[in-house]
């Protein structure tokens, strides 16, 4: 058995705490085609030296030799709540372009958490109501979208719509696009939102329309390979119908705070400490997920 093929079934662990681990797919490849960063949950804002902390978790991700990054939302703290002035809201995602300046030799692909967007503008007319601004601000081209790279195609999806599910339009565009994978090229999900998570018991969040997710991805199983997510601020995998779902933690721990009673260690949420993954895809499809811990006091 191929070395990589035995680690795919074996638990992972780094520094005593449990990796996201691998898929447990096969490959005949030795090299991945793409090697990306995977960072979740953010919630950049100016206080308590957060930026600078920030900077530095980048500086350690960018030691990886990666191609680009994804990002699953809650890029800024939080810009949802009624109290939010649009002062704050302008104030946190300057905070996030200074930030994004320090990765511009890289891609970064990006969707929209449910603290991005400012529903508190004085109406839906204001140019910085709701999901399309916060897609702006992201450096999003729509607020779901598709690229591709290699034989991966990556979908970018937005679940910020009424009981946390794709609105009808995005839901045929989705379709669409899984329809236009050919044989031998493959396809990874991201959303805010896991669609599929074994932590959905302990804080909810899940979308509300993973059963017709499942049955569509069931419809390509082919094609379809892996769905990452965050807003859980919790670590978890789960496989099913040959889907691997990934909801890799959050780069905040617990908002950047100490933590609490729950917190089983200092910037913990719960159990699962700040940090970021690296993921490897190789060309038949099969792939790796480690989650990366990261000191960020």
């Amino acid at each position: 058995m191929k070395r990589r093929s035995f680690l795919s079934l074996a638990p992972l662990s780094l520094a005593g705490i449990p990796t996201a681990g691998l898929a447990n797919t096969l490959s005949s490849e030795s090299k991945p085609v793409l090697t990306l960063a995977h960072i979740t949950d953010v919630h950049i804002r100016p206080d308590d030296d957060i930026p600078n902390r920030f900077l530095r978790c980048l500086e350690t991700i960018k030691k990886n030799r990666i191609d680009f990054f994804l990002n699953t939302g809650d890029s800024i703290h939080a810009a949802d709540y009624s109290d939010i002035t649009r002062d704050r809201v302008l104030e946190q995602w300057k905070t996030w372009d200074n930030c994004m300046s320090s990765l511009k030799a890289y891609e970064v692909y990006s969707c929209i958490g449910n603290h991005d967007p400012w529903w508190a503008a004085p109406s839906k007319e204001d140019p910085m109501y709701g999901v399309a601004y916060a897609a702006k601000r992201a450096s999003m081209p729509h607020r779901y979208y598709h690229f591709q790279k290699k034989n991966w195609h990556f979908i970018v999806l937005d679940g910020n719509n009424p009981g946390i599910t794709l609105d009808p339009e995005q839901m045929e565009w989705l379709k669409l696009k899984l329809s236009e994978i050919k044989k031998g090229e493959f396809a990874l999900l991201m959303s805010h939102y896991p669609i599929l998570t074994v932590t959905g018991t302990f804080e909810g969040g899940q979308h509300k329309d993973h059963k017709e997710l499942k049955k569509l991805f069931y419809q390509y199983k082919d094609q379809v390979k892996v769905c990452l997510s965050g807003h859980q601020h919790l670590l978890d995998r789960a496989w099913y119908n040959g889907v691997h779902y990934f909801c890799n933690g959050a780069m905040s721990g617990f908002w950047w705070g100490e933590g609490d009673k729950r917190s089983a260690a200092p910037y913990y949420y719960q159990e699962t400490p700040p940090g970021y993954a690296i993921l490897k895809l190789y060309a038949d499809g099969s792939l790796e997920n480690n989650y990366m811990p990261l000191t960020i006091k």
